[in-house]
């Protein structure tokens, strides 16, 4: 199964933060089970951080808390958000500038539709926290993210502005899925599809 899971390559992520988050839309989290089975998702809504930006983490300075976000793009930066909620990160663009996205919703197959629908329920659902801090995206780490299985239209595509935070709110780098009904918060007058109108993960292809 996992050669139909296989890593996406380190150029994916040593783009723009703004430029792998769309891209990062329909592409797929893998995690590796102490039984050796597979866990897998479907992004379905990220968000873009850079250090430019008052939102991101490394906008005022440094720190041992914030510096796997200054290195090398494909690395996962997991932070703890208000003391008690992990949120999942994928490092991106180039090392000694902070810069990433932020992985906010997930459809998994054959579970509740709205499982890993936000940061903290992603985390959880995949048993990620801080020991997952500065891991590379790679079978052999265990974690990793892969390609799209699939196209889909692009108007399917949402680009809006980011949520959760006191800063930075208008800056549109927030993208997200329109036929998911897994999404963590929908663009203000964008309905939620019905069950019939959604799109299925399970549609994915067999062997997946």
């Amino acid at each position: 199964m996992e050669k139909h899971l296989p890593a996406l390559p380190l150029a994916f992520f040593a783009r723009p933060a703004e430029v792998v988050a769309p891209a990062l839309i329909g592409c797929r989290l893998v995690k590796r089970q102490t039984d050796g089975s597979l866990l897998w998702g479907v992004v379905v809504e990220t968000e873009a951080y850079s250090q430019d930006d008052p939102a991101c983490h490394g906008y005022r300075r440094r720190s041992p808390s914030n510096e796997t976000l200054f290195g090398e793009p494909g690395r996962f930066y997991v932070y703890v958000s208000y003391g008690i909620h992990h949120c999942v990160n994928v490092v991106t663009h180039r090392a000694e500038w902070a810069n990433g996205v932020l992985l906010r919703a997930l459809v998994m197959p054959g579970e509740p539709e709205r499982i890993a629908a936000g940061p903290a329920l992603l985390a959880r659902r995949f048993g990620l926290d801080r020991g997952h801090d500065r891991c590379p995206s790679h079978p052999e780490q265990g974690l990793w993210l892969a390609p799209r299985h699939a196209a889909f239209p692009a108007d399917d595509l949402v680009q809006t502005s980011r949520i959760g935070i006191s800063q930075g709110q208008d800056t549109p780098w927030r993208w997200y899925l329109r036929s998911s009904r897994s999404i963590s918060r929908r663009a203000k007058g964008d309905r939620t599809p019905a069950v019939a109108e959604a799109w299925d993960v399970a549609s994915c292809p067999s062997g997946f």
